[in-house]
């Protein structure tokens, strides 16, 4: 079964929706026209068994059985019918419950870098904090922005800038762990979630994506001129209990501004003595 792809997701939710809604419907059906078979099919064995007990001669209870034989097969007909369509269904509904799993991918998922999207995030972000202080866990986030990224987008184009924001998120996938959360925040800015993870090893992993991404060499696909590196600067942050969503996101901003100002290409934390995180957040013009 091919569904053709409406542009927007809702239309698409909507669309898998009424095709389970039929498919259902269509199955309650088959169903109610089966237990009609079968009512129909008791009645005519009280029937026989009644008019078997009322006469002896043989060629009327020939005719009983005949008859018997025909309700029969035709019951046995309507139970394989039966029997075809709940697996055709059952199918049916299978291939449209992963085409919903697809569809919520998609709208979780950032389609440049395949990192999850800002809404998965803040749901994200939100259910870790909750985990944290339910369960006293340390729980940090990391804050990622690429450096002098528009001066390179703009030299070079936003074909090859969106190669740079894949190369940084296949160096981000490739050093975090599979309860850590990578995800585009918008723009050039990157941001991972880190569950049951404290400070000194949110920095550790930091640290790994930095150098990561700094060993990486960019070649032009069109080309083949290699353009150098590019490097990032990472702030960190962890939850204390009490912490809003934004109190954690601004920290870990005030951190990865901290290492702009610093030179670039650093990573930052909340407890280092040139970070103070009880300043204003730092505009991000002038800090790519």
């Amino acid at each position: 079964m091919i569904i053709s792809p409406p542009n927007r997701l809702s239309d698409r939710i909507e669309e898998v929706g009424g095709k389970i809604s039929t498919e259902l419907r269509s199955i309650v059906r088959e169903v109610e026209e089966y237990v009609s078979t079968a009512n129909h099919y008791g009645d005519a064995l009280v029937g026989a068994s009644q008019n078997l007990s009322k006469t002896e001669d043989r060629n009327v209870i020939r005719e009983i059985v005949a008859q018997l034989i025909h309700e029969t097969k035709d019951v046995e007909a309507q139970n394989r019918a039966l029997s075809e369509q709940l697996a055709s269904s059952q199918a049916q509904v299978v291939e449209l419950r992963e085409t919903l799993d697809t569809i919520r991918y998609e709208s979780l998922t950032d389609d440049l870098t395949t990192l999850a999207n800002r809404k998965h995030f803040d749901r994200s972000l939100l259910q870790a904090m909750e985990e944290a202080e339910d369960s006293g866990e340390p729980m940090s986030l990391l804050m990622t922005d690429i450096d002098h990224f528009k001066k390179f987008n703009d030299t070079f184009g936003h074909q090859t800038g969106d190669q740079v924001l894949r190369l940084v998120a296949i160096a981000v996938k490739q050093n975090v762990k599979g309860q850590d959360i990578p995800c585009r925040y918008g723009g050039e800015e990157f941001a991972v979630i880190l569950p049951k993870t404290n400070l000194r090893q949110a920095v550790a992993v930091a640290e790994n994506i930095r150098k990561a991404v700094m060993a990486k060499e960019l070649i032009k696909r069109s080309t083949g001129e290699n353009l150098g590196r590019i490097t990032i600067s990472i702030g960190c942050s962890h939850y204390t209990p009490g912490d809003t969503m934004q109190d954690i996101i601004e920290r870990a901003d005030q951190c990865l501004y901290a290492a702009k100002r610093s030179g670039r290409n650093l990573v930052k934390c909340e407890t280092d003595p040139d970070v103070n995180v009880m300043d204003s957040v730092v505009t991000a013009s002038g800090a790519a």
